[in-house]
């Protein structure tokens, strides 16, 4: 099997790709979508205000922003930030003014309680 490839991606070749809902301020754009134990990644479209409640993370989770800033308990995240949430880690997210994001999990995300 061939390699996957994206040209220009991080460049803002995002933007030309089709996207679909994903969650409440959110969409989605699949580039892996995998089952319940593969890995997936995507371009995930954030919203002015977006959020994601709290969840555990059951695989690796890798994070690259591409424009905006994304924030968690942890701090914000602009763009160009790489971050590397590891089995077992929680957190909710969010984002402000909006933003973009490459994400790739190795294992589905567990929610643990919707936003209030």
């Amino acid at each position: 099997m061939p390699n996957i490839a994206y040209q220009a991606l991080i460049q803002g070749g995002w933007r030309d790709l089709t996207f679909e809902p994903f969650r409440e301020g959110i969409t989605a754009h699949w580039l892996l979508k995998g089952g319940p134990m593969d890995p997936s990644v995507a371009i995930l479209n954030y919203r002015a205000g977006a959020s994601v409640p709290r969840h555990r993370h059951a695989g690796l989770e890798s994070i690259i922003v591409l424009e905006g800033t994304q924030s968690d308990e942890n701090g914000d995240y602009a763009a160009g930030s790489v971050i590397l949430n590891l089995v077992g880690t929680e957190h909710s997210v969010w984002t402000k003014d909006g933003c973009v994001v490459l994400i790739q999990w190795n294992l589905p995300v567990v929610i643990l309680g919707e936003a209030k």
